[in-house]
Formats: structure tokens, sequence, C-alpha cells
């Protein structure tokens, strides 16, 4: 019986494709001093494409972004299986060189790539992915006052304002916000 009426809904057309294979993602944010529009406007283009998107920080209190914004994180950073998503972000600001030497960031961020998903970072964050190990080699861009760290852990720094390499994908701040939400979309999408 429960066959037969799920069959029925499928065929009056309530069973969505997107649903079943929903993209997730999630952002991994400072505690003080992410860069808001690093945030906020990904967020907003992943969202407008149907993407499902948490928020994480080492504390699930709420955060502060350098220009004022106050977002509440879902996740804690601890707590991610990078299986669980499609993508990993990194979002930049000042507050993102925690993340730099953080031992969990960098097994997240290698977990994720090693299970074939997006690894992403903006800003300052991409010194988190150089550090990591996983820039090595690849094409990645990041605010030009860290393009030296990521050539001392073998990347190569093209100064794009966003660039992608396999499954990483750099940007370079604030400006490129939106171009590198888009990017990680059509990357998603691709999938």
């Amino acid at each position: 019986m429960l066959l037969f009426f799920c069959c029925r809904l499928q065929a009056a057309g309530y069973a969505q494709e997107g649903v079943v294979n929903m993209k997730r993602v999630v952002m991994i944010i400072a505690q003080n001093g992410f860069r808001d529009e690093e945030l906020l406007l990904p967020k907003e283009i992943l969202e407008n494409a149907g993407i499902e998107v948490k928020v994480a920080s080492i504390t699930l209190a709420q955060a502060e972004g350098m220009l004022g914004a106050k977002v509440k994180p879902d996740i804690l950073l601890s707590d991610i299986n990078a299986r669980d998503f499609d993508a990993v972000i990194f979002v930049g600001g000042m507050g993102a060189s925690q993340y730099w030497n953080d031992a969990v960031s960098h097994a997240l961020a290698e977990q994720a790539l090693g299970a074939d998903r997006i690894v992403a970072a903006i800003c300052i964050a991409p010194v988190t992915l150089a550090n990591a190990g996983i820039l090595k080699g690849k094409r990645a861009t990041v605010w030009p006052s860290e393009a030296e760290q990521l050539k001392a852990k073998g990347a190569n720094y093209t100064g794009r304002p966003v660039e992608k390499d396999g499954n990483i994908i750099t940007a370079s701040g604030p400006a490129a916000a939106s171009e590198f939400g888009e990017e990680v979309l059509k990357a998603l999408t691709l999938r």
C-alpha cells in the first residue's frame, strides 16, 4: 500500500528530482572578524540556487563580522564530516587566520579533497589550504598580502580574482565574493 501511495505521489508530480539530490555546503567562519560579504554574498547565491548552506565555527555562539554582521553558526567545526557536504568553504576576513595552523581545519580540507568534494577559500583563508598541503602544485589566489605564504607552500599563485584548479577554488577578497560564489555554484552544478 505504501509503495502504491509513493508511486502515486511521484506520478502526480509531488516528488521533485532536486530534493533527492539536494546539494549541501558548509561555510566556515571565524568567531570574530570574518569578512561579511565573503560569507553573505556566496551564501545568498548558493541558497537562491536551492543549495542548503550551513555555517560552522569553533563555537555555536553568535559570530561577528568585520562590518558588523551577526551570524549564529549551525554546526561546530569539530563536528563537520566532509562526506556530508558537497563543498567545504573557508571564509576570509582578519579572523580567518585562526584556522591557518589549525589541525582540525587542515584535516577537514584534506578529507574533503580526498572525498572528491569541492574545497574553497577566499581572502586570506587560502593560507589554511596551503598550510594543509592541498595547494602544492595547484593554481591558486589569495589576498595579495599573503601571496608569499601560498608560494612558500608550493602553490602557483596567479593573482587573479578567482582561480579554480580541479576541485579547489580560491578567491582574492571581498571584491571577488560574488564571482567566487558563482564559481562554487558552477562547480556544484557540474557534479
